[in-house]
């Protein structure tokens, strides 16, 4: 391979080269004429020449060729684990169980019975099949401009739909909060799912090489969504068991401290809220923390609060929108939510995603930038039918809950009977599960070796702690609201045998220990000499004395 850099003669610039201009122009040229050679220009402003057959990281992006998307984790190995062998109760009874997938489908039967209730809501029956045109044909950056209580003109007539997506989602978020909030559906932009929403907000927010900081453990998709195509950093608030890992002042300020000291510019906080992977909610004191020391350094915060309406316990949910209405000197424009239906609704393939800012500019970039992930126009014309149904909305938010809340309980007990603990939790779908116990010691290589036997052997996909980003060895995250109730109880079954498994190797190798302990002391001290215990040796202290040759 030969390299030329930019100051080398190229269309009559000066060279800096002791490389003759004829050589450079002879093997221009020449790979020009040449299938062996290719002339590849490159981000940095370098031509280079390369000889023969290429690998992909030749002739590709970067982006194409790195690992940036985060997808290399034992986090996502746990699916791939899944996807090679699924459970299936009848067709593969031994496959791996899916509890790394946080998803909701505990509630989908009264969706599907509503939808059975309201067929003109789709477009795709007989019932809805007349406003097909005026749907179909229809795109825009901002959401269904009739769902803001507009006119559509179409080629056959004007359709005036009942209700609008971004008015739906505002009332249907309030609710979810409890009324606790308001929100201005102006302020509203849709996203391809939560994916979507939270990679605009990197980009309206910060620079290639920029910094959020965030608390862990924290989702590892993040790692995808908010640094990969961005090239925005995530630099870690290390929290910790001992307070259940809630966020600190003083964690605050050695992140930002560190950050600062690395000559890394921190542009905001990002946090989950409920907290997913420990099914947390933070509560009002934390929530003001953040606040304050975002306007204190004049940076952002964005709150991802997509199982705000998955809270199944008290404490009650506290948004960060209704923190900062109760302060008048918080400046909003620092303030940005991310939201999306996929866990409230659970109905995560519909790819609804939302950007909720206080910052006019924000929403105004996130507007323009929303053509690379439209949500489609049947989705918000089906979801506005939905979410305007006040009785329905009231009426699932609150079996929902009920129907998590007794399946969580169900679980961690189940757990508790094997001598499982895992952290608190009001919220989510999943347990923040405590295996310290079972590691052989701490560190993160056991704790891998332990999710490998799981994942293996007990054929459960469960997420190890290291993954997101956990400073402490031993915890795992396990979804539990992604089956049905058989599926969870033969989960909980192979659990029991695992761990019974574990602790009858553990005594066995403790009983062991003592009886060689037992049996070092029973003995003589003199038979503890190695020499006297191999009949093939001689004592050194033999009076005997060889014959001579």
């Amino acid at each position: 391979m030969f390299e030329w850099s930019r100051d080398w003669p190229i269309n009559g610039h000066r060279s800096e080269s002791t490389l003759p201009n004829c050589s450079f122009y002879f093997f221009f040229f020449f790979s020009a004429r040449c299938s062996l050679f290719r002339y590849v220009p490159e981000m940095t402003g370098h031509m280079r020449i390369y000889g023969g057959e290429h690998p992909n990281q030749q002739i590709l992006s970067r982006i194409a060729t790195n690992d940036g998307h985060g997808e290399n984790s034992s986090y996502f190995d746990g699916w791939k684990a899944y996807e090679n062998d699924p459970f299936h109760l009848t067709g593969n009874p031994k496959g791996v169980i899916q509890m790394g997938l946080a998803e909701n489908q505990l509630s989908l039967d009264l969706i599907q019975d509503w939808l059975k209730k309201n067929p003109q809501a789709s477009i795709c029956t007989g019932e809805g099949v007349s406003e097909f045109e005026a749907i179909a044909n229809f795109q825009d950056y901002h959401g269904l401009p009739t769902f803001r209580k507009v006119l559509i003109s179409t080629r056959n007539a004007e359709l005036q739909l009942l209700v609008l997506t971004v008015q739906a989602i505002a009332q249907f978020m309030e609710k979810v909060r409890g009324g606790r909030a308001r929100f201005d559906p102006d302020r509203i932009v849709m996203s391809g799912g939560a994916t979507g929403a939270q990679e605009t907000i990197a980009f309206c927010l910060a620079d290639p090489g920029e910094a959020f900081l965030i608390p862990t453990p924290y989702y590892p998709g993040f790692d995808r969504d908010f640094r990969w195509r961005t090239g925005v950093q995530l630099l870690p608030i290390h929290c910790h068991s001992s307070n259940k890992f809630k966020i600190t002042q003083a964690a605050l300020e050695t992140a930002y401290r560190k950050a600062r000291n690395s000559h890394v510019r921190v542009k905001g906080i990002l946090v989950t809220n409920p907290s997913n992977p420990l099914g947390t909610t933070m509560d009002r004191e934390t929530l003001r923390t953040l606040v304050s020391f975002v306007n204190e350094k004049r940076m952002h915060l964005v709150c991802d609060e997509i199982f705000s309406g998955t809270v199944f316990d008290k404490p009650r949910y506290v948004s960060v929108s209704e923190v900062i209405e109760d302060d008048p000197y918080c400046d909003r424009d620092l303030i940005h939510i991310a939201y999306s239906l996929s866990k409230d609704l659970g109905v995560p393939g519909f790819r609804v995603g939302v950007i909720y800012s206080y910052n006019d500019a924000v929403v105004s970039c996130a507007r323009k930038m929303s053509s690379f992930g439209l949500v489609s126009t049947q989705t918000q014309h089906l979801l506005a039918s939905m979410l305007g149904d006040e009785e329905f909305t009231t009426s699932f938010l609150a079996t929902s809950r009920t129907r998590l809340c007794r399946r969580r309980r169900v679980f961690t007990e189940g757990l508790k009977r094997v001598g499982i603990h895992c952290l608190d939790g009001n919220a989510g779908l999943f347990c923040w599960m405590d295996l310290r116990p079972l590691l052989k010691e701490a560190t993160v290589e056991a704790e891998l070796r332990l999710w490998r036997v799981i994942i293996n052997d007990v054929k459960l996909n469960i997420s190890p702690g290291s993954s997101f980003h956990c400073s402490e060895p031993g915890w795992f995250r396990v979804c539990f609201a992604n089956m049905d109730d058989t599926a969870m109880q033969i989960a909980l079954s192979r659990i029991k045998k695992f761990v019974y498994r574990e602790n009858d190797a553990a005594v066995q190798a403790k009983n062991k220990r003592r009886w060689d302990d037992a049996l070092r002391l029973s003995l003589p001290r003199r038979f503890e000499d190695p020499t006297i215990m191999t009949p093939h040796l001689m004592s050194p202290h033999s009076p005997l004395v060889q014959a001579a040759t």
